[in-house]
Parts: structure tokens; C-alpha cells; sequence
């Protein structure tokens, strides 16, 4: 069987050869990594990707403050549900209270981790979609500006989720503080 050298195809064209089996796979290969962008070329495709990639590592650091303060809402909540169980009268009322609230806090701070880590994975999305349309010349403005908006959203909900989280744990040290003036 003769092998036959096939010519390079133009920037976009593909052509294949005539045998059938695992050939033309190598070839498809080939030939896509052909079409490729020169290396020269990806620079402004890096540097449309900083954006995102800016944005994963503010959400990072935001993410190990959120998980840090979930954290201590749960080793607090272990607290109280250990002191609970002894405890009588109002006592038990106000270790009630108390866990209430911290149950309240859990939640939000989950829902803030959660947000926090959709949005994450919306920008990782964002920087494959920057570089999938470049490399398949394809024109993904759209998409790229939706996932953009989609993540910024997202951050913004974990933000809302925290703060709401910061406001309802003033209400747990309230409790505190007038419980040991006695005005409970």
C-alpha cells in the first residue's frame, strides 16, 4: 500500500484523506491543530481572559472569608446545642433563641458560599468560552457577555446573603447584651 503525503490544506480548509478507519481521526486531529491560531496571535485572547481570571481570585479570597465565618457558626451553634442540654427555664429559653438565630445564619452563609461558588464557576465557563471562540473562530459575544453579567450577579447575591448574615448576627449579641444586663 503506497502512502501519499497529502498537501497542507489553506488557514480553515480541511481536507482528509481517502483511507477509512483510525487514519482519518489522526488526520481530523491534525488538521484542527492546524487551523489553530498562531501563538502571536493568542496574546489579546490572554489578555481579554484577565478580566475573569482577576475576578476568580477577589472571589477566592471572598470565598475563604465566607467559609471561615461558616465556620464559626457552626462550632458556635455546637456550643449552644451542648449547653442546651443540661439547661432549664430561661436558660434553655434564651440558649433557644440563641440557636435560632445561629440556624438563621447557617443559612444565609450557605446560601452566600453557594452563590459565591456558582459564580466562580461561571467565570471558569467565561475564560473557556473566550478561548473556545477564538479558537474555532467563532463570534461568542454573547455568551461571553452573559456569563459576565451571570457571574457578576451571582457575587452580588453571595454579598447580599453576607451582609444580611452580618445584620442578623447583631441580633444574637442584642440577645446577649440584654441578657446580661438583666433586661431579657
Amino acid at each position: 500500500m503506497r502512502h501519499v503525503t497529502p498537501a497542507r490544506p489553506e488557514h480553515g480548509e480541511v481536507s482528509r484523506p481517502a483511507k477509512r478507519g483510525i487514519a482519518p481521526l489522526r488526520w481530523a486531529a491534525f488538521a484542527w491543530a492546524m487551523d489553530a491560531p498562531p501563538p502571536g496571535s493568542l496574546l489579546p485572547i490572554i489578555q481579554l481572559s484577565i478580566t475573569p481570571v482577576i475576578l476568580l481570585s477577589g472571589m477566592g479570597a471572598m470565598m475563604i472569608a465566607l467559609t471561615n465565618r461558616m465556620a464559626r457558626i457552626v462550632d458556635r451553634t455546637r456550643t449552644l446545642a451542648g449547653q442546651m442540654r443540661p439547661a432549664s427555664g430561661d436558660d434553655r429559653r434564651h440558649l433557644e433563641t440563641q440557636l435560632d438565630v445561629m440556624w438563621r445564619r447557617a443559612q444565609l452563609m450557605r446560601l452566600a458560599v453557594t452563590f459565591a461558588g456558582t459564580s466562580m464557576l461561571v467565570s471558569c465557563l467565561l475564560v473557556v468560552a473566550i478561548f473556545a471562540g477564538a479558537l474555532l473562530h467563532r463570534e461568542l459575544g454573547g455568551v461571553i457577555l452573559g456569563l459576565f453579567a451571570l457571574s457578576l450577579f451571582l457575587i452580588i447575591a453571595s454579598l447580599i446573603a453576607f451582609l444580611r448574615d452580618l445584620f442578623v448576627s447583631l441580633v444574637a449579641l442584642r440577645v446577649e447584651v440584654r441578657r446580661a444586663r438583666g433586661q431579657a
